[in-house]
């Protein structure tokens, strides 16, 4: 298999909103924040679905790896529920390989509420359930052995079990790449995801906020030197300045896709990632791989929903 994915296991909930319900409901635009079950009932009550999926940041990216003709796999916990079933069918429709066996659990499936304001910007209300009781039980070690690169989220990981999730699979892995997610993450965790970086993580995706908070840089510059001093690969979107990817002592440009027509921001990131590992994978030029991932992303953002199709 070409790539694990390891993560939170999510039904993405789509509604379309004006901004009046961001700021009536006490939440920042473009960030995530996590609730509870009952919050996240109360808020979804008032609005019309646009669409359901089978999320998580790390899932996109393997389903868009799986669209891109790569034989990939996914680990992720869901419950025995209606939303667990949905997300097991949406995986597998998709040629992804599922490597947990689903049953009955206490909490319900993990689901993100997420809300597109007119300028297609997303904020996300993420109610985990079952996906974050991630735990070691639940990683497949042939699974793992048996893939060339694992791919990581920030969002899953956390003290307990999940941190002892993620180091098994990082012990049993070939190679690991990992996504630091949301500032929010890189913020709450940042001593431990500068030490997986540093010592742990073959690949690492971030955007300029979360790297630059991950070190307390100044600016960029700071940032590409710490980048070319950890001799690993380190692959930075910057929205409107495009992407760009570090290795050693390499720096490599990516300009953006220009005129696009912005439906939704959602996923566009996963996607990136997804296609960037698409070109890695494929032996392709870290200079394809930032073209293969900025052409991904730049479909998925002129389309509701983080599938391509």
């Amino acid at each position: 298999m070409k790539i694990l994915g390891i993560g939170n296991a999510i039904v993405d909930v789509i509604c379309k909103v004006e901004d009046s319900f961001i700021t009536n409901n006490g939440l920042t635009k473009s960030t995530m924040k996590l609730v509870d079950e009952t919050e996240f009932k109360k808020l979804l009550s008032n609005l019309k679905i646009e669409e359901t999926i089978s999320g998580g940041s790390v899932a996109n990216s393997i389903v868009g790896l799986s669209q891109l003709g790569n034989r990939v796999g996914f680990i992720g916990k869901i419950n025995d529920d209606e939303l667990g079933v949905k997300y097991e069918v949406g995986l597998k429709k998709e040629n992804v390989e599922y490597f947990y066996s689903k049953k009955k659990e206490e909490l319900s499936t993990g689901t993100c509420l997420i809300l597109i304001t007119p300028d297609s910007e997303r904020t996300m209300c993420t109610f985990l359930g079952i996906a974050g009781k991630v735990n070691e039980n639940d990683v497949d070690v042939n699974a793992v052995k048996n893939s060339e690169i694992i791919f990581l989220e920030g969002y899953l990981w956390d003290e307990g079990d999940p941190k002892k999730a993620f180091d098994k699979a990082i012990q049993n892995s070939n190679k690991v790449a990992m996504s630091l997610s949301d500032l929010f993450c890189v913020e709450r965790h940042k001593s431990h995801f500068l030490n997986l970086v540093k010592n742990k993580l073959d690949i690492t995706f971030a955007n300029e906020q979360e790297i630059t908070s991950l070190i307390n840089a100044k600016n960029f510059d700071e940032v590409i030197a710490f980048c070319k001093q950890l001799k690993k690969l380190i692959v930075i979107t910057r929205g409107e300045k495009g992407s760009i990817a570090i290795q050693k002592n390499e720096v490599i440009e990516c300009d953006t896709q220009k005129n696009l027509k912005i439906v939704d921001l959602t996923g566009a990131g996963d996607l990136f990632a997804g296609g960037f590992l698409h070109g890695y994978i494929n032996k392709l030029s870290l200079k394809e791989s930032l073209k293969k991932g900025t052409e991904m992303s730049s479909k998925i953002i002129q389309k509701l929903g983080a599938r391509l199709n």
